[in-house]
């Protein structure tokens, strides 16, 4: 089995369900089905990390409910639809809630198997944002005030003589504190940190 290659099967059809299952598996997923989105529902809480497969007509709550559902609670699971009754509206408000891909039945397995590639490099690109992020919270925290005040001026271009007046300390004290908010950030150089320090005012750090 591929590690950490999960994937969320959801289709009221016990026939697709077995026969998809079979083949996702040999193609070396895990696969994990439910027969309505209200069964994914009631184990979402543990059920966060992969991709889902979703039929959109179900009984009961449909696979663009379900997927409005998840945004509600705020789960980011890439989400591939497939159905036999499609239509070009229903597509198209699938991919822009942020669906992967609409496939209608029957689909071959090679758009099967590339939406699902493509559904896990969002995935892999998630966590790693997510790892970044981590560690750019815990750079940050790190800073003292007076770093953080020099990063700050820092980065809109003074100099370190004009920031030095400023504040009233030595050219030496700035020069000091510009070297360890920049070691302390990972930040290789000014445009560097430039990113880093854009990157934690969009997290509102």
């Amino acid at each position: 089995m591929q590690e950490n290659r999960t994937i969320f099967l959801v289709d009221d059809d016990a026939a697709v369900c077995h026969a998809l299952s079979v083949f996702l598996e040999a193609s070396g997923y895990g696969v994990k089905t439910f027969s309505s989105a209200e069964a994914f529902l009631e184990d979402a809480g543990c059920t966060v990390d992969g991709i889902m497969l979703l039929d959109q007509r179900m009984t009961g709550m449909s696979g663009l409910e379900l997927q409005a559902e998840l945004a509600r609670r705020g789960i980011d699971l890439p989400i591939i639809f497939i159905t036999g009754h499609g239509s070009v509206q229903m597509s198209v408000k699938a991919v822009k809630a942020g669906a992967i891909n609409f496939l209608e039945k029957p689909f071959s397995n090679e758009d099967l198997l590339a939406s699902i590639g493509e559904a896990f490099s969002r995935v892999d690109d998630s966590r790693k944002h997510r790892t970044q992020a981590a560690t750019l919270r815990k750079n940050y925290a790190s800073l003292t005030d007076r770093e953080r005040e020099v990063m700050q001026h820092i980065i809109t271009g003074m100099s370190n003589r004009n920031l030095a007046e400023m504040l009233g300390v030595s050219d030496r004290t700035i020069e000091v504190h510009r070297y360890r908010g920049m070691k302390k950030m990972g930040a290789e150089s000014l445009p560097d940190l430039i990113r880093k320090y854009a990157m934690c005012q969009k997290a509102s750090l």
